[in-house]
């Protein structure tokens, strides 16, 4: 074996040691649904796998993680909505597909905070910003959220800071 080739080896096993980052978990998570026949699992990440290269394009440059994830966020609260809509108007056929994609979507996200923690999160920074008023709402929404790490829904987060501003 030569020292090049040894090298080659080298920087093989550390890549392979590194963690997997969100577009190749995507990837293999794809392989594997494909090699298992799961059609809504496949169907619903070569969606996501599209939705990503979309933005990169629309973007001019690769997605990091995070941009990753704020996009997952945008189709999980797609499919929230979706599955309201459906609901009203008694299509359970596309009630059933969309949670479908909705479970496959919140496997990627990190676990969302209950709403106490939130609550929690919501009280210190009002008492970090010293808000004292509606007024100061948007400051509030910015803190808390920025420390929730995508881990809140905004909506919860928003009705939270209402009812406890003044």
């Amino acid at each position: 074996m030569t020292v090049c080739q040894d090298r080659k080896d080298i920087i093989r096993i550390k890549k392979g040691r590194q963690k997997m980052n969100l577009k190749e978990q995507l990837t293999e998570d794809m392989k594997t649904a494909a090699k298992a026949k799961d059609k809504v699992r496949l169907s619903t990440i070569r969606m996501v796998r599209a939705d990503i290269k979309n933005k990169e394009i629309a973007l001019r440059h690769e997605l990091a993680d995070g941009e990753i994830m704020k996009l997952l966020a945008t189709l999980v609260k797609q499919r929230k909505e979706s599955i309201g809509q459906f609901e009203k108007g008694g299509r359970d056929d596309l009630v059933a597909k969309e949670q479908a994609e909705l479970e496959v979507l919140a496997a990627y996200l990190p676990e969302q905070l209950d709403e106490a923690e939130v609550e929690e999160l919501v009280k210190a920074a009002i008492a970090e910003t010293g808000a004292t008023s509606k007024k100061d709402m948007g400051l509030v929404m910015r803190t808390v959220m920025a420390r929730a790490g995508g881990r809140a829904d905004g909506k919860i987060v928003n009705r939270l800071v209402s009812s406890l501003l003044p």
